[in-house]
């Protein structure tokens, strides 16, 4: 839901939550942090390193599980061939995982080339949890694209406030 939709509907997170919250766009929470990404307080630094951590163990206990998979393969005596069109075809879709998910955090993906992409996103699961691995190593992964639409949503609206601050009546008339 976007900072716009949150002011407009009164949802959670925004302006109409609480006496004690500010007015205005409310920045997005990411999955892990919050909104703690925003002055990178209340453990944030923490949160970073256990999302890197989390996540490269979850990478590393996956190529374990696809180690039986090929083990498995191997046990059952197929082809050759076989066994290297799905060590390729693991490679690639993490690969294009990686790209995909690398790119989801500079910008927000389409919805519906998402949705055709969730069977390849699932195959390549290494290569999601690896470029989470390694955004997180530098920021929140996601953080830089909603600090941009943070930044602006702010912007836009002190510009409309600022537009509609004091009595019409006093204005001058060209």
């Amino acid at each position: 839901m976007s900072t716009a939709e949150n002011e407009t509907n009164g949802a959670p997170g925004s302006a109409s939550d609480s006496p004690g919250t500010p007015a205005g766009p409310q920045p997005e929470s990411i999955r892990f942090f919050g909104t703690t990404w925003v002055d990178h307080d209340n453990g944030y630094a923490a949160r970073r390193a256990g999302v890197a951590v989390g996540s490269l163990a979850a990478a590393a206990s996956a190529c374990f599980v696809l180690r039986f998979a090929y083990e498995g393969l191997a046990i059952a005596d197929v082809s050759s061939f076989v066994t290297l069109l799905m060590v390729v075809m693991f490679a690639v879709c993490s690969s294009l995982a990686f790209r995909h998910t690398w790119d989801s955090f500079r910008r927000r993906p389409d919805p519906d080339r998402q949705n055709s992409l969730r069977g390849l996103l699932a195959i390549g699961f290494v290569g999601s949890l690896l470029a989470y691995f390694f955004r997180s190593l530098t920021e929140a992964p996601g953080e830089k694209l909603r600090r941009e639409e943070y930044e602006t949503a702010r912007k836009q609206y002190a510009k409309r406030t600022a537009r509609r601050s004091g009595n019409p009546k006093k204005r001058r008339r060209p």
